[in-house]
């Protein structure tokens, strides 16, 4: 994925590295990583081949999503659930989606990526958890697209086992056995899991929800990521309807439930997280399990605030998603970390949620959300995964301070965007993609997705 040449980014006009180095003079990149940090006013200490002149950009890390569901670019603004809470919600849209397709879902995760490199992300999680008869073999859909596309994404083998006929919400088309779960688990991180500095696939597991799954299989998918060592996904705490489905599913509440199946670990990363209380906190930072915050989707389902603040204080990882693009219904990162610095000032106040600690939740905190310390920060020896935007639209006229004008003038669309030391969007372009067809092709599906269901 990396170039061997040497890069400077030279000058840019604002920079948040995430550290408090001295960045002014730009960052300069060699083999897929950051190579050398250039103080203001300085130049690099080694001769550089190429340069780019970034004196119009404010240049980041990489936005990291935490929480994302690709298949749902299909079913955005749906009428019948327009202004549904999550548990109607669900239900309104599950047997719609039990109809998806192999290439259904590879349009869908086309969109959903494209989307998110176009606004400046540069690593995804997707939470993949509908297997319809036909579609058993959707993560390597998923791998395939990530790969074309060369950015980074942690794929989570997803699962549903408790379906309406055991109490669970999810029509019995969607449920499989456990056993298929799990042989299917072994066998996509046999497959694609990769480990260390750099990897650009990554396999998680990821039952979707106290709601949908057995606590058998919530232990056994326990067991399995500890044995080969991946990383674990839910959603948890999201709505007080989930809260009073385990006080009389399971008689606990949500983290006791999660301690009960064997999930309170700093393996384990939760998706929302908004409903703990102040012992739940202090449970959750103990054991370091992280929070993927979806400011947009708890505001559009109005589940809830999470208390990032709380939770980082106590030790837990807080990263940011974008959530399914059927309850956001976007897949734009950039304008996520903007949401989120404005829901969490309506908990904290102002001075407590600057721009910059929202961008860092979003690039050093997903990317501990998702176990990795190679990306997430524009440091040497860290992954050259950045992404550089203008000032230049009528929007930022008048703008001062260029990091906190990306979200208060609220930047939609990154200029350039860089993964592993290769340029993925040049000119707000993606490198060889053509999205007019996407468009053509994946409207084309969505429509065909719904059609008879009103």
């Amino acid at each position: 994925m990396s170039s061997t040449a040497r890069l400077w980014v030279k000058n840019p006009l604002g920079i948040h590295t995430g550290t408090d180095a001295d960045a002014g003079g730009g960052i300069v990149i060699a083999d897929g990583r950051i190579a050398e940090i250039v103080p203001r006013g300085a130049t690099p200490a080694q001769p550089v081949e190429e340069t780019v002149d970034a004196s119009r950009h404010v240049v980041i890390p990489g936005l990291i999503n935490t929480h994302h569901h690709f298949y749902q670019t299909l079913t955005r603004a749906w009428t019948p659930v327009v202004s549904a809470e999550l548990f109607p919600w669900l239900k309104g849209l599950y047997g719609v989606w039990a109809g998806l397709t192999p290439r259904d879902l590879e349009l869908a995760t086309t969109v959903a990526l494209a989307e998110l490199l176009l606004s400046g992300c540069t690593t995804a999680a997707d939470h993949h958890y509908l297997f319809p008869q036909g579609l058993d073999d959707a993560i390597d859909v998923q791998v395939d697209v990530v790969r074309r596309l060369g950015m980074r994404a942690t794929l989570t083998r997803g699962s549903m086992s408790l379906g309406e006929d055991d109490g669970g919400l999810p029509p019995q088309s969607t449920v499989q056995d456990a056993d298929v779960i799990l042989a299917d688990s072994e066998r996509l991180i046999g497959a694609y899991h990769e480990r260390g500095d750099g990897a650009q696939v990554q396999i998680g597991l990821a039952p979707c929800s106290p709601f949908s799954v057995t606590t058998g299989l919530m232990r056994d998918t326990a067991a399995l990521a500890e044995n080969l060592d991946v990383r674990l996904h839910t959603h948890l705490a999201e709505t007080l309807d989930e809260e009073d489905f385990c006080r009389e599913t399971f008689g606990l509440r949500t983290v006791d439930y999660l301690e009960s199946v064997g999930w309170l670990s700093d393996r384990t990363w939760l998706a929302h997280g908004i409903h703990f209380d102040d012992a739940e906190i202090t449970r959750l930072g103990a054991a370091g399990t992280a929070v993927s915050h979806c400011a947009t989707s708890n505001m559009r389902l109005a589940s809830g605030i999470a208390r990032t603040l709380e939770l980082e204080q106590a030790g837990a990882p807080v990263g940011l998603g974008v959530d399914g693009s059927a309850s956001n219904d976007g897949s734009n990162m950039i304008q996520e970390v903007r949401q989120a610095l404005y829901l969490q000032r309506l908990r904290y106040g102002a001075a407590a949620v600057t721009p910059e600690r929202a961008l860092d939740w979003a690039t050093a905190g997903s990317a501990r959300a998702l176990g990795r310390d190679d990306i997430g920060v524009l440091e040497v020896g860290r992954q050259a995964d950045l992404a550089m935007f203008t000032l230049d639209g009528l929007r930022f006229s008048g703008s001062h301070d260029p990091v906190a004008a990306l979200l208060l003038c609220g930047a939609e669309r990154a200029d350039r965007v860089m993964v592993a030391g290769s340029w993925r969007v040049l000119d707000g372009q993606i490198v060889g993609l053509d999205v007019d067809r996407l468009i053509a092709h994946h409207s084309e599906a969505a429509r065909g997705l719904l059609a008879g269901h009103g």
